[in-house]
């Protein structure tokens, strides 16, 4: 036979052998991920039935039980698992008292400030576990004055008392819980002279109004139900802002925090609608605008100052407690050393059985299907890391602390974080992410919003940081999310598209054109480097297109490989360059000028805060030097963006 013919047939043979022998594509693990025989709702709900079963509060026995529980868990399903400590200043109610005294003539009316249980509760018999209502790192002080009804409490709240001839100063101020973050709440209060604030949560807003049902006969919150949190307007633990709490540390005095502004200076406490109601009716004035009243059967509601006087009085203690994140690994094979970060916080101010155990439930969920792919063989590209945080709801504490003390090897190493805090609540699938994953949850959801926001875990990884990331909540969470880590992690070429970053940047800036006519601000500068980043992400994409093609069609190259690496380094590292090591105008923390919290609304997110919060000063006040700042920090925007397109192109200017 002729030797070709021969070497033919041995080449062929080879082929058939290595389709054969070689192990199934990553896509096959993917798509068995999200097969039935893969999923298991019992040991879900067993999940969250184990750590709901206690109130579990940050810094408590109870949570560093769950705690125990989710390291367990994760270690038998053969994640290398361990739990890193820290040593963080939390509070906890000593003393609440409230009386309100309708008129110099009535007697007055002491709340009991209590919670109904309801008939059949099946945590009664730990429902004295349950801390009495309160605000984190409210101010322990006694106030008393004349009751103020500011709405929601927002900026543009007081500016219509203020049009109203309302003078808050000096009075309690009662607002509805809701619109924007409690702390926000309180620090406007006291922006406006306000002595001390209660929120409350209106019946129209969290009641259902009218004749709805209430828990446990319908989803409303009860008449004696209240919304509790923290009213802490930072990240981290207060007393050890921008570094770790570890250990002996290096801590802020009281008094040092309470400088740093984002400590609240007056008292607080929420209250029930009931409470709420009943302060509403003894308040007498001039009637509340339309979008200010309640719901069906509600009372007019009217603004105040008084008759009725309040008088408040808060006692908390602060201690430094030990808190418990516990962090999962699976190690990556090709790329070891980067990391796709999936993340759900673990405390919870009662039982936290939607937020945040639903979460932390798909959590070992997500981790118990790896562990069934990984003994059918599959093993990831890159490294896959499970936190379950602790002391979120004080303040993103547990997160904060590990990405202030991993900050380096996050900055270097980290692909993307994503985060679920609530996994179950009613129908549908809602997603935030930065821009450049659009495309990899757009399949799942067309209501994408933006990661500006402080409300979970995901805060200090893309504001502090610069880290791509997502916060997903409802729905078929368990497999969505897992999905997306899976493509994060062993995809070749990161599924990063930053067209739709610069496509969305563009839309901001004419945004900020409309709102800033007239003003003779130059926005030429962002105009321009948002050009530049369209350029540098239509060259990334050529490059990844043109490497793709060559290897369908030929063995893939040494060369090939440190390409590969190279290109995804570019798509990695952008958003890194998005932040600014001086960090927003008086919030330093807050080191990304694309994303960040609205300075008045911690819950809500901005494109570009340095140049809102310029803006709103501006207004307010309307001096040039204050429109030049207004310039300077378009200017800034403009420098990042630019960096941003450099690092996508991957080449020296």
């Amino acid at each position: 036979m002729n030797t070709n013919v021969i070497s033919s047939f041995i080449a062929i043979a080879t082929s058939i052998s290595f389709l054969l022998l070689s192990p199934p594509s990553k896509s096959f693990y993917h798509s068995l991920f999200l097969s039935d025989s893969l999923s298991c709702n019992e040991s879900i709900a067993n999940h969250l039935y184990i750590l709901t079963k206690r109130p579990h509060v940050a810094g408590s026995e109870a949570n560093a039980e769950a705690a125990a529980y989710v390291l367990s868990t994760l270690t038998s399903y053969k994640v290398r698992s361990h739990i890193t400590t820290y040593e963080v200043a939390l509070t906890y109610p000593i003393s609440r008292s409230l009386t309100l005294k309708p008129t110099p003539q009535d007697s007055p009316v002491k709340f009991d400030l209590h919670q109904d249980i309801y008939d059949g509760d099946p945590h009664a018999d730990v429902a004295d576990e349950v801390l009495p209502t309160f605000h984190a790192y409210a101010k322990s002080a006694t106030v008393a004055g004349p009751v103020v009804y500011a709405n929601y409490g927002r900026v543009q709240d007081y500016a219509v008392l203020k049009q109203m001839k309302v003078n808050v100063s000096g009075n309690v101020v009662l607002a509805k819980y809701g619109k924007i973050y409690r702390g926000d709440i309180v620090e406007n209060a006291y922006a406006e002279g306000a002595i001390g604030v209660l929120i409350y949560t209106d019946r129209k807003d969290y009641g259902g109004g009218g004749d709805a049902k209430w828990f446990p006969d319908d989803k409303w919150m009860p008449s004696s139900g209240v919304q509790v949190g923290s009213v802490y307007n930072g990240a981290g633990d207060p007393t050890t802002p921008g570094w770790p709490s570890s250990g002996l540390c290096e801590r802020l005095s009281d008094d040092d925090a309470e400088k740093g502004g984002e400590v609240p200076l007056i008292p607080s406490l929420p209250i029930s609608w009931a409470d709420g109601d009943r302060i509403l009716r003894s308040i007498d004035g001039q009637v509340a605008n339309d979008d200010w009243q309640g719901g069906k059967d509600a009372p007019v509601y009217k603004v105040g100052p008084g008759p009725a006087i309040l008088n408040l009085s808060y006692t908390g203690k602060q201690v430094i407690t030990t808190i418990q994140n516990v962090i999962g690994i699976i190690e990556g094979v090709e790329e070891p050393d980067r990391y796709v970060i999936l993340g759900n916080h673990r405390d919870a101010w009662t039982f936290g059985a939607v937020d945040p155990n639903s979460g932390t439930a798909a959590l070992l969920e997500v981790a118990h299907r790896m562990w069934k792919l990984q003994e059918k063989g599959w093993k990831p590209r890159r490294t896959i890391i499970f936190c379950n945080w602790d002391a979120e709801e004080y303040g993103l504490i547990g997160s904060t602390e590990w990405v202030e003390e991993n900050r380096e090897m996050l900055a270097s190493r980290a692909v993307a974080y994503m985060n679920v805090d609530i996994a179950v609540q009613g129908l549908g699938f809602y997603a935030s992410a930065t821009p450049q994953l659009d495309e990899l949850l757009i399949k799942a959801t067309k209501q994408i919003g933006r990661l500006g926001g402080g409300g979970s875990d995901y805060s200090a990884f893309v504001q502090h940081v610069g880290v791509p990331a997502t916060d997903i909540s409802y729905g078929e969470v368990t497999s969505i999310w897992g999905l997306v880590a899976l493509q994060l992690a062993d995809e070749e070429f990161l599924p990063f598209d930053y067209l739709s970053y610069a496509n969305e940047l563009q839309r901001s800036v004419e945004d900020l054109k409309i709102e800033l006519s007239e003003k003779g601000i130059k926005l030429f500068p962002l105009f321009n480097s948002i050009k530049e980043l369209r350029m540098a992400a239509t060259k990334i994409a050529n490059e990844i297109k043109v490497l793709q093609d060559r290897n369908v069609w030929a063995s893939v190259s040494k060369n090939d490989h440190y390409k590969v690496r190279e290109l995804n380094d570019r798509l990695m590292m952008a958003e890194r360059a998005f932040t600014d090591r001086e960090g927003l105008p008086g919030r330093t923390w807050y080191k990304h000028l694309i994303f960040a919290p609205s300075k008045h609304n911690d819950y809500g997110s901005k494109y570009f805060p340095g140049i809102d919060d310029a803006i709103e000063k501006a207004k307010s006040i309307n001096t040039t030097d204050l429109w030049l700042a207004v310039q300077h920090e378009v200017w800034r925007v403009s420098r990042v963006i630019k960096h941003a397109s450099l690092v996508l192109s991957g080449q020296l200017t």
